[in-house]
């Protein structure tokens, strides 16, 4: 069973900068893919960054150029760093896991962490 624990996450004015971690129980390396999800209120879930196995990755249109997801495999550890933050950005976030074995897919998620950025 894979455990995510994210940390990080606080009050922020707009224009701030937050640093979210999420540790990893498991070698991240044994991973397809590492991600950020938040879920405002009111909101679906919705894909923040997201990382694959080979290093490749993507993110929402909303927060590209202003936030980065890396990882530390050493550390079994993934980050997201969230810079220029607006009052939009509000949200729970959420670390993804995505295990695959065969054809079964694992889906793993941490318990979440509040960011809250006033203006």
């Amino acid at each position: 069973q894979v455990q995510l624990v994210e940390s990080g996450g606080g009050l922020v004015q707009a224009g701030g900068a937050l640093r979210l971690s999420c540790a990893v129980s498991v070698s991240i390396s044994s991973l397809n893919a590492m991600g950020w999800y938040r879920q405002a209120p009111g909101k679906q879930r919705e894909l923040v960054a997201r990382m694959i196995s080979g290093g490749d990755t993507n993110y929402a249109d909303s927060v590209k150029g202003r936030f980065t997801i890396s990882r530390d495999n050493a550390q079994n550890a993934v980050y997201l760093q969230m810079n220029s933050l607006k009052p939009e950005d509000t949200a729970i976030y959420y670390c993804h896991a995505l295990g695959m074995v065969a054809a079964w897919t694992y889906n793993y998620w941490g318990q979440g962490t509040q960011v809250t950025v006033s203006s």
